[in-house]
């Protein structure tokens, strides 16, 4: 019995020794292996460090310009709207759209009015300097001296016209041009404490878009529109269209609340009609402000001319008739 028991635990120990040696084996192994990585990876990441440094640095930089430029937003904002304005006041980036529909029926009102000039911010303003020609003094007091208006323009409208004195004892309106009212005093002096009243044919080239536009919901989108009226001081007065007034009567009052203006306001007229008997359109513009013109801007060509429809004229001293 004891020799039985002596050989198990002598089998017993040849097994362990057997599976013993392998473990070791590998072990011995394994030991030189991770020495190896470990030397490896201490080596990569002293080669690493280097490259990596730089790289860091780039990143700090990056942020540091991507933190600088959130915060230029701002500035960046403010400078499109400069240019947004300045190309609106120069370009008219919105111009009104000349409808096909001008034949269509306009709403049961005859007025289109809008509550107050859209604010914007104009070039430098100038004051409007006296002249030693071609100026007048609307006031009574006569301590004010104000340019006349030389021309007329509605960018937005293709309207481009010279603005004349009317012919003595006119008979009809001349065409090509526009022409100011004279009515006991001469209503054609942009900034001075009255209206200007401006009046033209409602024909192509002259305020023939002011009618058709007017036939669209009561002349409502032109409500907005820039109107620049130029002087012979070299001046660009720009108002803008608060009103729009269809079938004025052909009265003698059909300008009693333009010549009862004691500020400065921009009145434009044209014929609803192909008679003087017809009625009348009117649009109220108030005044934005003034800037700097140049003397080919402010000096456009006369190309007034008599109508060639214009009635024939019955006295020799009569204007803007045939002969």
């Amino acid at each position: 019995m004891h020799r039985l028991r002596s050989l198990g635990r002598t089998v017993q120990g040849a097994i362990r020794g057997l599976l013993a040696r392998p473990f070791r084996a590998v072990v011995s192994i394994l030991r030189p292996v991770g020495a190896a990585l470990a030397a490896l990876a201490g080596t990569a990441a002293r080669v690493a460090g280097p490259i990596t440094r730089p790289l860091r640095r780039l990143v700090r930089s990056l942020r540091g310009f991507l933190r600088d430029l959130v915060g230029l937003v701002p500035a960046l904002l403010a400078g499109a709207g400069v240019f947004l304005v300045v190309a609106g006041l120069f370009n008219y980036f919105s111009p009104a759209y000349l409808s096909s529909a001008a034949g269509s029926s306009p709403s049961p009102s005859n007025v289109a009015t809008s509550a107050s000039p859209e604010p914007y911010t104009l070039p430098p303003l100038v004051t409007a300097s006296p002249s030693t020609s071609g100026n007048a003094s609307p006031g009574a007091s006569g301590t004010s001296t104000y340019a006349i208006a030389t021309r007329v323009a509605i960018p937005a409208l293709n309207i481009d016209d010279a603005v004349v004195a009317s012919p003595p004892n006119e008979q009809f309106p001349l065409c090509n041009v526009a022409e100011y009212l004279t009515l006991g005093k001469v209503y054609a002096y942009p900034g001075a404490p009255q209206a200007t009243y401006l009046y033209a044919h409602a024909r192509v080239n002259m305020f023939w878009n002011l009618l058709v536009q007017s036939k669209v919901n009561n002349g409502a989108a032109m409500l907005g529109d820039w109107v620049e009226v130029y002087t012979n001081d070299n001046q660009n007065h720009i108002y803008v269209i608060t009103q729009v007034i269809r079938h004025v009567p052909p009265t003698s009052a059909f300008a009693d609340q333009a010549l009862a203006a004691t500020t400065d306001q921009l009145w434009l007229q044209t014929s609803e009609g192909h008679a003087n008997s017809s009625t009348k359109l009117q649009l109220v513009a108030m005044p934005l402000g003034v800037v700097a013109a140049t003397q080919a801007e402010a000096h456009p060509k006369d190309n007034a001319i008599v109508c060639p429809d214009a009635p024939l004229c019955t006295a020799p001293n009569q204007g803007g008739c045939r002969r």
